[in-house]
């Protein structure tokens, strides 16, 4: 429909370009998931900065933004309550530690087992999430203190702004591509709305809404140079104990959306990023801001989907993003505050129509119900829950369903050779859901004496598969009866422990792979 996404080559223009639209829309995001983990507006630039900063450096996804995000912001705010916000640089130092050795030691691989249904509902899910957040800017706080919904004539500037952004975005690229349609929509609404006069919230009047009401009348984004500094928090084990629990799940969060969003952009662009670089880079961010006084992050799909949009590929959009918004903070705070609510909410609402999946609803059409099923659920989790939750959901339901089909998927056929040895050709898989009913494919009381179990056309996958035949060769050995196997591999021979010495071994064909076990050496 809007045509964004286009596998346009990197160059410095685009880049440059690209990067000054995505830290426009990074200033409100930061102020607002500042307020979220319950911590100053600052903090949460000064995530925005160091996080795409140093992840557009050194990260495995070129043009890819990180900075803060809500889904680590929520994780963070019961340790910022209970034991304030130098507690949280030090769970964010852990958490970034934690990430630099999953990426030594390669873990970053792992995203891989994340099914294409989980996928599709992960996107959707955050495209309807970024779209909910963006509805709570069509709300003001009344005279009563409370949040109420716009109405009037405010309201009506607030749709024909946002109205006004999307159709320049949607438009101008079908006249030129030179610059990004998403920058020159906010300029150009910018300067509408000041030019005119025209009743629109800005970004100050967003930040205010905020504040208590003491601090209203000197709300301002400008700041200064972040400082290092070490946590002040007491050097002991019971400190440990305090932030590991946030720790671990900052860790998983941040790699979780940071990898997914990854894989989104590496489809979209038609290119490869590295996983685990990333997951460094994301690990040297994050401790960065712990000692830089920032509230951490990971990868923003918003921020990244405005950049691809915008034509942003190479590792310099991120960090021009990342230097002009440190600018805005330092020097042109209050060309920020003036910026339209309108302007940045219409830039997002194109976002969230370039990001959902709408071959979803036609894809639901042709795959089965259980990956429907799954869709569905992650969707619905990420909404309600978070994208953590949603994915380990997603994964671990698709992996019932798959364990679930391939439970009925194992039959034999029986017959008799010409020694009159009972041949079982055992077909599909032996493994922890199809044991109850491989147990129920042999006539042992009626068998002959000798019995064969012919794998090959089966394979032994784990533990319970053993531990299977275990338990048949010994209702056969009670029998009185023989049990030969063949053509399994040597792998799952030195696993056999009661039934090996019923083993048949035949070097020619057998076959070779690995089992799934921890008792492999």
């Amino acid at each position: 429909m809007f045509d964004l996404i286009t596998n346009r080559d990197s160059n410095v223009k685009n880049d440059v370009l690209s990067g000054i639209t995505v830290a426009l829309a990074l200033v409100p995001e930061a102020v607002a998931f500042a307020f979220v983990a319950g911590v100053e507006p600052m903090i949460g630039l000064y995530a925005a900065f160091m996080m795409g900063l140093i992840t557009s450096a050194i990260g495995g996804r070129p043009g890819m933004i990180s900075g803060a995000t809500g889904a680590m912001a929520v994780v963070m705010v019961a340790l910022v309550a209970q034991h304030g916000v130098q507690y949280l640089f030090a769970a964010v130092i852990l958490a970034g530690l934690l990430q630099i050795l999953c990426g030594i030691f390669k873990l970053g691989k792992f995203i891989r087992l994340v099914p294409y249904p989980v996928m599709l509902g992960f996107v959707n899910g955050l495209a309807i999430v970024i779209f909910l957040a963006q509805l709570g800017q069509f709300k003001v706080v009344s005279a009563l203190g409370q949040l109420e919904w716009m109405q009037g004539s405010m309201l009506y500037w607030m749709l024909g702004l946002v109205a006004l952004t999307m159709a320049i975005i949607y438009l101008l690229p079908k006249l030129t591509t030179a610059v990004p349609a998403s920058l020159v929509a906010i300029v150009t609404v910018t300067a509408m709305v000041h030019g005119l006069d025209l009743e629109a919230r800005t970004v100050i009047d967003f930040v205010r809404d905020l504040l208590p009401e003491a601090q209203k009348a000197s709300a301002t984004l400008a700041g200064e140079l972040p400082t290092f500094a070490i946590p002040m928090v007491p050097f002991t084990w019971e400190t440990v104990m305090i932030v590991l629990p946030t720790s671990i799940i900052l860790c998983l969060v941040g790699l979780i959306e940071s990898l997914l969003t990854l894989s989104l952009i590496d489809e979209m662009t038609d290119t490869r990023g590295r996983g685990n670089k990333e997951c460094v880079g994301q690990g040297v961010a994050n401790t960065v801001n712990g000692f830089f006084g920032g509230m951490g992050g990971c990868a923003m799909i918003g921020q990244s989907m405005i950049n691809i949009n915008s034509g942003g590929r190479g590792r310099l959009s991120g960090i021009t993003a990342a230097l002009v918004l440190l600018a805005f903070i330092l020097f042109a705070a209050p060309l920020i505050e003036m910026i339209p609510l309108a302007a940045l909410v219409g830039v997002m609402f194109v976002v969230v129509i370039a990001t959902f999946e709408w071959a979803s609803f036609r894809i639901i059409r042709g795959v089965n119900k259980e990956d429907a099923f799954v869709l569905f659920l992650v969707t619905a989790v990420t909404v309600i829950a978070d994208l953590a939750i949603a994915v380990v959901v997603g994964v671990i339901v698709s992996a019932l369903v798959f364990a679930w089909k391939h439970a009925r998927h194992i039959e034999v056929k029986s017959h008799i050779d010409n020694d009159d040895w009972k041949v079982y050709d055992l077909e599909g898989p032996l493994f922890f859901g199809s044991v109850s009913h491989f147990k129920d494919l042999f006539d042992i009381a009626n068998d002959p004496e000798h019995v064969v179990i012919d794998f090959k056309e089966s394979r032994i996958w784990d533990s319970s598969g053993i531990d299977a035949l275990d338990t048949l060769a010994d209702k056969y050995e009670q029998q009185g009866k023989k049990l030969h196997i063949r053509h399994i591999s040597d792998e799952c021979r030195n696993l056999l422990r009661k039934a090996d010495k019923f083993v048949e071994i035949n070097v020619n064909e057998d076959p070779r792979y690995r089992v799934a076990t921890d008792k492999l050496a």
